[in-house]
């Protein structure tokens, strides 16, 4: 029997010699490619692939198309991915002997057509692709990297694929693809393939947001859940009540309106949405910070004060500051946790229930329902979290998104009454849940007990949730992926190509762990009982 004293020592002991055994089998043996398996994430819904490996030319130029040729977010999305590319091959080697200086490259050019000249980014845009890489024709040694889409969103997803498909060798030292000739046909299978973060428990700075951002392209999730602000703090500087970013943790720690612009600006070049979300009428004790008048009580700072016309004026108010920022037409209202007890404990409150013939759960009901009125006012689609349609769904607006978070088989029942879901079921797609593992998180299925083919066509999708009260810019990314991989592949691909067994994925997810660590995202070890955990001895990073 171990002393508890010894226990930590005796696990870490037997940690360290694991990790000593995996070092001697991945010396011994290396990582090898699978080439019966495509190392493409997510996985594209079609493709047929050959045994060719082409090299790449770092000079490698662009040629645009179609209605859409002259739009600047494709023009700046080649560069970019240009730049992700030849990150490696840009250098030149001072050992001239050392160098492999070609003058011929098998693909100089990708050549891409836009078919749309449109680049509205809307909740369903298309975001298909079609890709070649095929030999030019004829007697031709030459091949043509060819991208053929809809919209420049599309484009921005065929250019990710074909990153992916790219490869630097050292050998060479040149960027390389490997079996060629490629034909991928691919969408998505969801429109909304989310990932929620939350600045109020902790704030991110705003270039850390924007690295998050980019870290979601390259899993092609097209949705942040802003979870602006929250009881702890509201960093979110609104205009026409300027006091309300009083709430925020210290006055370093805010969000300017050119801040959030910038955030919306920048996710739109990468083809990502920005849902932003004013949690109503709980979770809101920071907005007294700097309007006291919105607290029914000292005693009872949230949730919010029903009975007076300011409460809603303010909110108005917000709604009409923020719809500048957002364009995006879904809006999450939030409506969850709500302790409406505290309402009956408050006496004018409490008088107010009773001169308007209400039990607290009547005003739960007339707040959210008056908040919906507002947000749809301002042309916005509200999203709800699951409590409202669990406690009235017959009022709720039509329009309403539920949002799924109390675990499984929420979505079946909104589908069945008519409304649209996300599903975001927290014991699974919850992130900081960090001993959930990854398998738990790709086999979670959206569509989980809906048979019926019109009503899975009102699940919009999912989105797993960065809930930051143990997370901030310290390690944040490293909590996110490569978990957050998993259940962007569910939202992405086909459930055909998703049957693969574990085994398969996992030999992918490191691979395509890796891939982040490389464009430089702090992603943690895959198979770590807890997410985030630092690896626990010298390894390969893919056999962690």
């Amino acid at each position: 029997m171990l002393h508890l004293s010894e226990k930590p020592h005796f696990i870490y002991t037997c940690l360290m010699l694991l990790a000593w055994v995996s070092q001697y089998v991945s010396l011994s043996t290396g990582f090898e490619l699978n080439h019966s398996l495509t190392y493409i994430w997510p996985l594209p819904h079609e493709l047929t692939s050959g045994n060719e490996t082409l090299t790449v030319n770092p000079t490698l130029s662009l040629s645009l198309i179609g209605k859409g040729g002259n739009f600047k977010i494709l023009r700046e999305g080649f560069r970019r991915y240009k730049r992700i590319i030849f990150k490696q091959s840009s250098g030149v080697s001072i050992f001239k002997n050392l160098r492999r200086i070609r003058s011929i490259y098998d693909i100089s050019q990708m050549r891409i057509i836009v078919n749309s000249d449109s680049d509205e980014l809307k909740l369903g845009v298309d975001e298909s692709y079609t890709l070649f890489i095929t030999k030019t024709g004829g007697k031709s040694t030459a091949w043509e990297a060819i991208i053929e889409v809809n919209t420049v969103y599309g484009a921005l997803r065929g250019l990710e694929t074909f990153s992916q498909l790219c490869a630097y060798d050292y050998t060479t030292k040149s960027v390389q693809l490997s079996k060629a000739p490629w034909y991928i046909k691919d969408k998505p299978r969801f429109a909304y393939r989310g990932l929620l973060l939350d600045t109020s428990r902790h704030y991110f700075p705003v270039d850390v947001i924007k690295s998050i951002i980019d870290s979601m392209s390259y899993a092609k999730l097209n949705v942040l859940h802003w979870h602006i602000i929250d009881e702890q703090s509201f960093p979110l500087e609104i205009p026409k009540y300027p006091k309300l970013w009083n709430g925020a943790y210290t006055k370093w720690e805010r969000y300017t309106v050119e801040d959030a612009s910038k955030i919306v600006r920048f996710a739109k070049t990468r083809g990502i949405h920005v849902m932003a979300e004013v949690d109503v009428p709980g979770h809101a004790k920071s907005w007294g910070v700097g309007y006291p008048d919105l607290w029914p009580s000292t005693s009872c700072r949230e949730p919010l004060d029903v009975t007076k016309n300011f409460t809603f004026d303010l909110i108005s108010g917000i709604f009409s500051d923020i719809r500048k920022i957002f364009p995006f037409e879904l809006f999450h209202l939030g409506g969850d946790e709500v302790n409406i007890g505290c309402w009956n404990n408050t006496p004018h409150v409490k008088q107010w229930l009773k001169d308007n013939n209400m039990k607290p759960k009547d005003a739960y009901k007339y707040f959210v329902l008056k908040a919906q009125e507002i947000a749809i006012s301002k042309n916005w689609t509200p999203v709800n979290w699951e409590e409202t349609f669990n406690a009235f769904a017959g009022s709720l607006n039509p329009q309403t998104v539920v949002h799924n978070w109390l675990g499984p088989g929420v979505c079946p029942k909104a589908v069945a009454k008519g409304f649209k879901c996300i599903f975001s079921n927290s014991d699974v797609w919850y992130l900081d849940h960090v001993d959930v593992p990854w398998e738990q998180i790709y086999n979670a299925e959206p569509l989980e007990g809906i048979d019926n083919e019109s009503k899975q066509k009102l699940v919009l999708g999912g989105e797993v949730c960065m809930w930051s009260e143990m997370v901030d810019t310290s390690n944040v990314q490293q909590t996110i992926w490569p978990r957050a991989a998993a259940a962007a592949e569910r939202l992405w691909s086909t459930k055909t190509a998703l049957s693969a067994g574990n085994d398969t994925v996992l030999h992918r997810l490191h691979y395509f762990r890796c891939l982040l660590q490389r464009r430089g995202v702090q992603a943690a070890p895959v198979t770590n009982y807890y997410a985030r955990q630092p690896p626990v001895g010298p390894d390969s990073c893919y056999w962690q």
